[in-house]
């Protein structure tokens, strides 16, 4: 796969509340990941234009990373603001 654990970890450990690598579980560590796959998806999708099944799979990782944003949103405002403006996702 294009990440691997190294990177996970790092993305874990950056974006997580508690800045340790082993909260894979919060919602801003599955947003940073979800974030990392679609900018990943994004550029195979520039250079293969016609690949329609990878496409479909970066449809349901928007839709995921939009459902957790939203969920994220309703419980905690400043964390929602907070992942947004670090990852630079705009609405």
């Amino acid at each position: 796969m294009y990440l691997d654990t190294d990177e996970k970890k790092e993305i874990f450990a950056k974006h997580s509340p508690d800045k340790t690598a082993k909260d894979t579980g919060s919602s801003e560590s599955q947003i940073a990941l979800f974030t990392a796959r679609i900018t990943h998806l994004t550029q195979h999708l520039k250079i293969n234009k016609h690949d329609y099944h990878s496409r479909v799979g970066l449809m349901r990782l928007v839709g995921k990373r939009r459902k957790m944003l939203d969920y994220l949103q309703r419980k905690d405002i400043n964390r929602y603001r907070a992942i947004i403006a670090e990852l630079g996702i705009r609405k």
